[in-house]
């Protein structure tokens, strides 16, 4: 099935998503309150079957913050990208992590980084950096701290010289 067929399909079930025939890859977006049964839909109907989370991508925009999940249908070779927005103020969005066990990583990743929390999931928190790290380092307004507990963090143009 195209992106295209899916989202028919999704739509004749009741389901909210809007198409969005960008090239190259066209996507679905989703409204987030949506995401749970729609990510549902797309896992059990037989007709989809997207079995594999090949990727999921937390983004910072100017106006707001946004998951991109890159599915795939090993049974169909079919795929579909799907584009969640949350407002910066309320950055919250439902865990796939019962369907796709691959989000867990993928969400803890886009938590660390970029600040996006996890409604559902089983052990969100930081992933790549120290527990005790302050602020989200792929925000666009992200300050890196000079110190870390006594350890410089930030690289002077001098020491890059050398």
């Amino acid at each position: 099935m195209t992106p295209e067929q899916i989202h028919q399909k999704l739509t004749a079930a009741g389901l909210r998503a809007e198409f969005k025939p960008t090239t190259p890859d066209p996507h679905l977006e989703v409204p987030r309150e949506e995401l749970d049964r729609l990510a549902q839909t797309l896992c059990s109907d037989p007709d989809l079957a997207f079995d594999s989370l090949m990727c999921l991508s937390g983004l910072d925009w100017p106006e707001y913050l946004e998951v991109v999940y890159n599915l795939h249908s090993m049974k169909h070779n079919h795929k579909v990208n799907l584009k969640v927005r949350c407002p910066k103020n309320d950055p919250f969005i439902p865990s796939v992590c019962r369907l796709w066990p691959t989000a867990n990583w993928h969400e803890r990743e886009a938590y660390d980084l970029v600040g996006i929390s996890f409604t559902g999931h089983p052990d969100l928190r930081r992933i790549l950096l120290p527990e005790d790290w302050e602020g989200h380092p792929l925000r666009k307004d992200y300050k890196a701290p000079a110190f870390w507990h006594d350890i410089p963090v930030t690289v002077s143009s001098s020491d890059t010289a050398k």
